[in-house]
């Protein structure tokens, strides 16, 4: 192959730049001064040397403008390379090109300084709340070796970070971390002692490299703490509801117990024994349905996924209404994956609550579903008063009917729950009457 000519570097190719700009004026008058009359050979030498000597300095002076400023910009950009963001390009101004170059640098090596110690500073707040957090964190690389592990998690493997650091998430125990659903459950037993674990995995970027954040809670400290605090207020709840109906029972009892034991009995003993005795009746059968629709919340089975047609299931439920004509608004074609009788009975629980309530301001119900990028929505909405309380909306037992138990709408959101979806109740906005919103996964 033909060799390539080298190329001239800057400096050079600026010299004889120079040179040969000024040649065409040296050559004339080195031509004048020898080949002119009248000039002895001490004053052309003279002469000579001087021409040639300003002719050179001119030229390696016209270089070193030139390259100078060159030389420095690129020791100013090496330096912002090498992350020293503190040298600054001394004379620096805006009034020619050259010092808008040189301003341009300065202001880049200070932005990039203060961005430097901006990140400095939050990483050092991250790593301050990456150790003071009680949850275990880890970030594994792409050939699954552990990079990171906070106090936490040093604590849960019960090993410091000099000994597990650069060793393969298997080695270490948290081999199944790295595979499977990205969020659940685990049952491993650690250093730290056993437990239910609350799991996360996520991927991030670094270094265009993949790389696996793990996050590890400790969910059984939290999972005893709602666990009392859920038995205490079940514990209220029935609490209040028995002494409700024990205590007339009790008086009542009383009471008839009395009216046996005068002597001599009031003509209308009877009457009052009768009627003293339908009362506990029907307090203990309040009493009865009370604890059935308990039982009933309690022993809510596992729904059996199947596939499932969102209008033919809309158009069965709103044929089961006949109290009030439910306006079908429609949606498009949608397909979910559920328990069809279990949707159902939520579906029939929100209609009824929607006609019980526009049947007071005689107003009307309507229901539509749409498809979102993760959910289906079926909207029961109604022109009813609204809810006046929404904050014990679902809690159980609480109820303003009067022959209401509490429990249909816990239900119906606990099925909402158990499908990976959401049940939702707000009033609407610029009218009266109430949203219920069910959310169920694509």
């Amino acid at each position: 192959m033909p060799n390539r000519k080298k190329k001239l570097a800057h400096e050079r190719a600026v010299f004889i730049q120079v040179l040969l700009g000024g040649a065409p004026a040296v050559i004339t008058s080195l031509c004048i001064l020898w080949f002119g009359d009248g000039w002895d050979p001490k004053h052309q030498w003279t002469l000579t040397l001087v021409i040639v000597g300003c002719w050179l300095g001119f030229a390696l002076a016209v270089q070193n403008r030139v390259v100078r400023p060159l030389q420095t910009m690129a020791n100013l950009l090496s330096a912002l390379r090498e992350g020293d963001f503190s040298v600054r390009a001394r004379g620096a101004r805006r009034d020619e090109p050259l010092g808008d170059v040189m301003s341009e640098i300065n202001m880049l090596s200070r932005t990039l300084q203060e961005q430097r110690l901006s990140a400095l500073e939050a990483t050092a707040l991250l790593r301050t709340v990456m150790e003071e957090i009680e949850v275990a964190i880890f970030a594994f690389d792409s050939d699954g070796r552990l990079r990171l592990a906070n106090h936490a998690g040093q604590l849960l493997l019960g090993k410091p970070a000099e000994r597990i650091l650069g060793r393969e998430a298997a080695e270490i125990g948290l081999g199944e971390c790295l595979t499977g659903e990205p969020a659940r459950l685990l049952t491993t037993t650690f250093a730290s002692g056993g437990g239910r674990w609350g799991m996360r995995r996520s991927l991030f970027r670094e270094g265009g490299r993949p790389h696996h954040l793990i996050v590890i809670g400790d969910l059984s400290r939290t999972l005893r703490e709602e666990e009392t605090r859920a038995w205490q207020r079940l514990v209220r709840v029935l609490g209040h509801e028995l002494n409700n109906s024990l205590a007339p029972i009790k008086s009542l009892a009383g009471s008839l117990a009395s009216l046996l034991r005068r002597a001599p009995r009031p003509s209308d003993w009877e009457d009052d024994m009768r009627s003293g005795l339908d009362i506990i009746e029907n307090r203990a059968d309040g009493l009865s349905r009370f604890m059935q629709a308990y039982a009933r919340l309690a022993r809510l089975p596992v729904p059996t996924l199947a596939h499932c047609e969102v209008p033919a299931l809309v158009q069965r439920v709103t044929a089961l209404e006949a109290r009030l004509p439910v306006t079908v608004l429609g949606g498009p074609p949608l397909e979910v994956s559920c328990d069809a009788a279990q949707i159902e009975q939520v579906l029939i629980n929100l209609l009824k609550n929607a006609v019980e309530a526009a049947q007071e301001t005689d107003g009307g119900v309507r229901i539509a579903w749409k498809r979102t990028a993760t959910h289906a929505e079926i909207s029961v909405e109604d022109d009813g008063p609204g809810l006046a309380n929404t904050a014990n909306l679902f809690v159980p037992f609480f109820t303003t009917k009067s022959e209401g138990s509490g429990i249909g709408l816990v239900l119906c959101r606990q099925i909402a729950e158990n499908h990976r979806g959401s049940l939702t109740l707000t009033n609407r906005e610029g009218a009266s009457g109430c949203v219920a919103l069910l959310k169920l996964p694509v």
